[in-house]
């Protein structure tokens, strides 16, 4: 016997067995039931057959054979998945939540603050910053007026100044518009002012007595008294120009004071000053019992190197 090879042949096979056992049922029941118990019907002949369809005019004897019937199979039944419902947490686990969402949102608010601290801080220096650069602008103005007025408060000083001399001067002379002259100023060796020497004098003489004229000497100048000896100053380094010596005299001719580096002098070398200075010490002059006790004058050095 071959197995069954299909699904539908199973099929088959099941259906042919369960008619058998009806058919064998009803067999058994009318065999065994007593023909004078069952009852007599009245009706309508019935055709033999099998199935509730048929076509055609041979009638068949026994049961034929048929395709078997497909059965058609019920969609399985899907089960429904309910989601499954989260695990409710428990009153702990609430409360850890809790106070986690309470220390983020402290921390949150820490930091804000801190943050805020911080910015006001930072205006805080930055408004100092401002107010300390402010105040040097304003410390450094105000010195350089307080040094601005200062020099024109000097300058005003010493205008006045020479304004008062000017005018004590003027008025010691007789003033302006008492004086015949067009000038003013005071020049001599003595305590009043004036300008002492001659109409007839050279202006640039340093000599305010004796007889008018150019001098004698040359380069020795003491109005008109001359030199009576001239010594020369030792040369002693490798220096060489003019030396002004600017000294007094007495009545006698004796040169009592001698000043190197007067004006004219091109050289100030120390070794050409002290030399000049003892020179002139030296020299001697005519005397003139109609001068001062001392009359200023000057001697002229000019050191000159030799090849």
């Amino acid at each position: 016997m071959r197995g069954f090879k299909t699904k539908y042949e199973k099929q088959s096979a099941a259906i042919t067995t369960v008619i058998g056992i009806v058919i064998l049922f009803l067999l058994f029941f009318f065999v065994t039931l007593d023909p004078d118990d069952i009852p007599v019907e009245y009706g309508m002949e019935v055709n033999f057959g099998t199935t509730d369809f048929g076509s055609g005019n041979k009638q068949p004897k026994q049961k034929i054979r048929q395709a078997p019937t497909p059965k058609i199979s019920e969609p399985e039944k899907v089960e429904e998945t309910k989601p499954q419902e989260e695990a409710k947490p428990s009153e702990p686990a609430k409360a850890a939540e809790t106070t986690k969402a309470e220390n983020v949102l402290t921390q949150e608010q820490e930091e804000a603050i801190a943050i805020k601290k911080a910015e006001e801080a930072k205006k805080i220096a930055e408004a100092a910053e401002r107010k300390a650069k402010a105040d040097a602008e304003r410390k450094e103005r105000e010195e350089a007026e307080r040094k601005e007025r200062e020099r024109l408060a000097a300058i005003a000083k010493a205008k006045a100044e020479q304004d008062a001399k000017k005018k004590k001067l003027d008025a010691l002379l007789g003033g302006v518009t008492d004086s015949d002259g067009t000038d003013s100023g005071s020049e001599g060796d003595d305590n009043q002012a004036g300008d002492k020497g001659k109409e007839s004098g050279d202006p640039n003489a340093s000599g305010y007595y004796g007889k008018a004229g150019n001098g004698r000497g040359g380069n020795y100048q003491l109005g008109g008294r001359a030199p009576l000896s001239r010594p020369k100053p030792e040369y002693i380094c490798n220096e060489e120009g003019v030396v002004v010596v600017q000294i007094s005299v007495n009545r006698s001719g004796k040169v009592i004071s001698a000043t190197p580096g007067a004006r004219g002098t091109t050289n100030s070398a120390s070794c050409l000053l002290d030399k000049a200075k003892a020179a002139a010490l030296k020299t001697k002059w005519e005397s003139d019992s109609s001068a001062p006790d001392k009359q200023v004058g000057k001697i002229i050095y000019n050191f000159k190197l030799t090849e």
